[in-house]
């Protein structure tokens, strides 16, 4: 049986900032972490294969990482960023499969809850770009906070052929004065939202990061599955 990493992140502080890295909590992440540490720490996990996840809104980071997945025997999976609302992002998206690595383009994802606007997953615009990853075959990945829950149920029932990523359980609030150590033992988590639960397209995911909700391998089951945060 082969393990996948299925949520992991690589970047170069060298070649562009990572502005989500702010606060005492998250300064351990303040450097750069490239290829060769992944396939130190996969081969120590014993995993198998991984998938790269967008950090930043920057159209250049997808081609980046596609390269990287061509060129590495580790990385099987890319979920990059576009604009989501431009008109030619069906065009774009069928650029990006054309690029080495393009292959290995399994979805697009877009910092959600970065947007003042609770419905944006219900604009027109991202509704068309919504359509236009699914044409392509793609997942989209969510990155969204509780509040903004009801509009990503909503989108993902408007398309029933387009497979819904929940990146960190929604994010969903965490005592705060919980350490890294207390989150892995004694936060409770939420039951599965029904919408959720009862739509095949929805796969949650945890991962974890230090002072904020742990977050789920990608999986082929519309439930939680708790399982230990792995940063």
């Amino acid at each position: 049986m082969r393990t996948v990493d299925a949520h992991h992140h690589i970047w170069d502080l060298t070649v562009r900032e990572q502005p989500w890295i702010t606060g005492p909590a998250l300064a351990p992440l303040l450097r750069s972490f490239g290829p060769r540490e992944l396939q130190a720490e996969a081969t120590a996990a014993g995993v198998d294969a991984s998938v790269v996840v967008q950090t930043v809104t920057v159209a250049e980071e997808t081609p980046e990482l596609l390269a990287l997945a061509a060129g590495s025997r580790l990385v099987a999976g890319v979920v990059g960023w576009t604009d989501l609302t431009a008109p030619d992002i069906a065009d774009t998206l069928a650029a990006l499969r054309q690029l080495p690595g393009g292959q290995a383009l399994v979805g697009i994802r877009h910092q959600v809850q970065g947007e003042p606007d609770p419905g944006w997953l219900l604009r027109p615009e991202v509704r068309r770009g919504l359509a236009a990853v699914a044409a392509e075959g793609l997942g989209y990945d969510l990155v969204v906070l509780p509040q903004q829950l009801p509009a990503a149920v909503e989108a993902a029932a408007a398309h029933p052929g387009l497979t819904f990523v929940l990146d960190h359980l929604g994010k969903p609030r965490s005592p705060p004065a919980a350490s890294t150590a207390g989150l892995r033992t004694s936060v409770p988590w939420p039951p599965c939202p029904t919408p959720c639960a009862n739509s095949p397209a929805w796969s949650p995911r945890r991962t974890g990061t230090p002072g904020r909700s742990p977050t789920c391998v990608r999986t082929p089951t519309p439930c939680w599955t708790p399982s230990e945060p792995t940063g």
